[in-house]
């Protein structure tokens, strides 16, 4: 009996790991679903694209200025669901930013398509951009990625990426703010 039970473990540990893993891996894109505008910066105070000064705020203060699908992702470790992201095929010529805080994550040129449903990247804008967390939720053990200067959680980073660095940071595309590289240039240009 005591066998019968460990095998039983086993397999539900097992199935339990195949379920999250394809989730991040899986090859075969479902048709596309129609997508939401989740940023909402009008009442945002700390969104800044040019402030890199450290974002601290209490929890009830960023379910007050976040949709509910960035906070739900962004300061509750949500993950959005595969390819309903407008960003995950995205291929204009720009800059990503954090959708909670403004903080610049990624330039567009490092983005690939790696079919795991979710917008990858293999370098961050910068080493200050991105904190690195261990993650052992779901009997795995895998490194979160956080924004460096609000700390929300943007999704995790994998070692099956491609070269110069070898690294596929897994994104939730809602926590995602981007514009285009012309907007950014004609904005620096009028300063």
């Amino acid at each position: 009996m005591k066998h019968y039970n460990d095998i039983k473990k086993y397999t539900t540990a097992l199935l339990l790991f195949t379920i999250i893993v394809v989730g991040c891996n899986a090859q075969n894109k479902p048709n596309k679903k129609k997508t939401m505008d989740t940023l909402n910066k009008k009442n945002n105070l700390v969104y800044s694209t040019t402030d890199a000064s450290k974002v601290m705020l209490a929890e009830d203060e960023w379910k007050k200025i976040l949709s509910p699908e960035v906070y739900e992702v962004a300061r509750q470790k949500g993950t959005e669901r595969p390819w309903s992201s407008k960003f995950e095929s995205f291929k204009e010529v720009g800059t990503y930013y954090c959708a909670a805080c403004g903080n610049a994550l990624f330039k567009s040129d490092t983005k690939f398509e790696s079919g795991c449903g979710w917008p990858s990247f293999y370098e961050s804008i910068s080493k200050s951009a991105i904190i690195y967390t261990p993650d052992n939720t779901h009997g795995m053990q895998r490194t979160e990625v956080q924004c460096g200067r609000c700390k929300s959680h943007l999704g995790h980073v994998f070692e099956d990426g491609p070269k110069p660095t070898g690294l596929r940071y897994c994104i939730n595309g809602v926590v995602l703010d981007f514009e285009k590289a012309q907007a950014a240039e004609k904005k620096y240009n009028e300063k």
